[in-house]
């Protein structure tokens, strides 16, 4: 094999690894924990099917699809922070930037550069593509959630004002979005899914 090749097969060897990094969502099943490369395909195609949603703006969905399907590779190294993890969010960009730099790193020097510039972009969520992406991504382990009746929720004691404050970035952006997940953080603690907010 040519070494651009090779480069390529290393890093789609390295990645496989992601099916081994799990999450604190479950899936909705209740049966087991959520690996990173489920909750990746989960969102991609999420993003594909509510695209309606995103009021107009002009969202190129291949570029958000890319995005979505490497944002959480970072995580082979990085390992997975829940996102009500407070502590684990000291140096968490850091240590994932690390990760990043090493497993793109991987690919040939375009490649390498164009998912390094799409995970840097999925993080600092300052373009149309990369706040839908960051929706998706929130949206979903709301959904995971309030579907396996507060699961994880309730393991951990999150409260309503910790995940509204998540997705309050929708509001103006996709508010059909923001309506409906509302409406199912409001509906988790009627149903004690979720502890009302803290005082």
């Amino acid at each position: 094999m040519d070494l651009h090749l090779t480069k390529q097969i290393e890093f789609i060897r390295e990645v496989d690894r992601l099916k081994t990094i799990f999450r604190q969502s479950y899936i909705m099943d209740k049966s087991r924990h959520e690996n990173d490369a489920e909750h990746s395909w989960h969102i991609t195609l999420m993003a594909w099917v509510l695209q309606t949603h995103t009021l107009d703006r002009e969202v190129n969905l291949l570029h958000v699809m890319k995005m979505l399907l490497i944002h959480d590779l970072v995580e082979i190294d990085a390992g997975d922070t829940f996102a009500y993890d407070v502590a684990g969010q000291v140096g968490k960009f850091e240590r994932e930037r690390d990760a990043a730099i090493r497993i793109f790193g991987l690919l040939p020097e375009e490649q390498s550069n164009e998912m390094m510039s799409l995970w840097l972009e999925f993080e600092e969520a300052n373009t149309s593509e990369a706040c839908y992406a960051v929706a998706m991504d929130r949206i979903q382990p709301l959904l995971h959630n309030y579907y396996t009746q507060g699961k994880a929720w309730r393991e951990h004691e999150v409260t309503a004002d910790r995940v509204l404050a998540r997705i309050q970035f929708l509001r103006d952006n996709m508010p059909g979005l923001y309506q409906m997940t509302e409406e199912l953080i409001h509906d988790a603690v009627e149903k004690g899914y979720l502890l009302p907010a803290s005082l």
